[in-house]
């Protein structure tokens, strides 16, 4: 599965990677050859993904919403790996709700998960980068970022903060440290399938021109090519993977 020989060896932190998108993203890194440490706040999740992936370089558990368990976590990585190259900034959730029933304590958690879950992350991987003069930075955002949905109010508002972060950081930190968003469309990961059922998955899949949802592994090999020296020239960029969901009226 290999194809970006530049990748091995790198250090790499994922998060959220437990599950779905980030264990599928961590997975092709560590095909890659690249050193992988993956981060989730379920400690049970996360040591199955160690138990199951012995190729991965190391792992720490961590709410992306506590700044002393993000400082930690990256010091953690620090003392195993030495430090970090790429940061895959993935850690999120959504919660199917219309908007006047949404509390603000859930619109709280969902901002503070989505969005200040990527400050802190990526603000911390942009200090060792920046010392470095290297470095990558990607963060998932999702189409919701980009147009208005029904019933994710919150999250669609989190995702478009993830997209004006990435573009704002992009400028201040270039040439040194490259950054970027994907844009992900309808995912088949476990947290759509908690929330959707075979009847409304079918139906999001016929308003689909490619006629289904992504494969998670699909977002990893987006995440594994923008972090290798092929995409040297992409940054402040927000890369939409959809199946053309979001082309137009279809």
């Amino acid at each position: 599965m290999a194809k970006f020989s530049e990748l091995k060896d790198k250090r790499v932190m994922i998060t959220g990677a437990a599950s779905g998108i980030g264990l599928a993203t961590a997975q092709r890194f560590a095909a890659e050859g690249s050193k992988v440490f993956i981060i989730d706040c379920n400690k049970d999740a996360l040591s199955k993904a160690m138990d199951e992936n012995p190729s991965f370089a190391g792992s720490g558990v961590c709410d992306v919403r506590r700044e002393v368990d993000v400082t930690a976590v990256f010091e953690k990585m620090d003392r195993e790996l030495g430090g970090i190259d790429v940061l895959v900034s993935n850690a999120g959730i959504s919660i199917r709700k219309n908007f006047v029933d949404i509390t603000y304590e859930q619109w709280q958690k969902v901002i503070d998960i989505n969005l200040n879950g990527m400050f802190l992350c990526s603000r911390e991987a942009a200090r060792r980068m920046k010392a470095q003069k290297s470095g990558v930075i990607l963060m998932t955002a999702s189409t919701n970022g980009t147009e208005g949905h029904r019933w994710y109010t919150d999250y669609n508002a989190s995702k478009a903060g993830v997209i004006l972060l990435t573009k704002s950081m992009a400028l201040e930190l270039a040439p040194d440290v490259r950054v970027n968003c994907v844009c992900p469309g309808y995912v088949l990961t476990p947290m759509q399938r908690s929330e959707y059922t075979d009847e409304m998955l079918a139906k999001v899949n016929e308003g689909i021109p490619m006629k289904r949802h992504a494969e998670p592994e699909e977002i990893g090999a987006l995440y594994a090519f923008l972090a290798s020296d092929d995409a040297r020239y992409i940054t402040g960029a927000d890369i939409r993977i959809d199946g053309g969901e979001t082309a137009g009226l279809y």
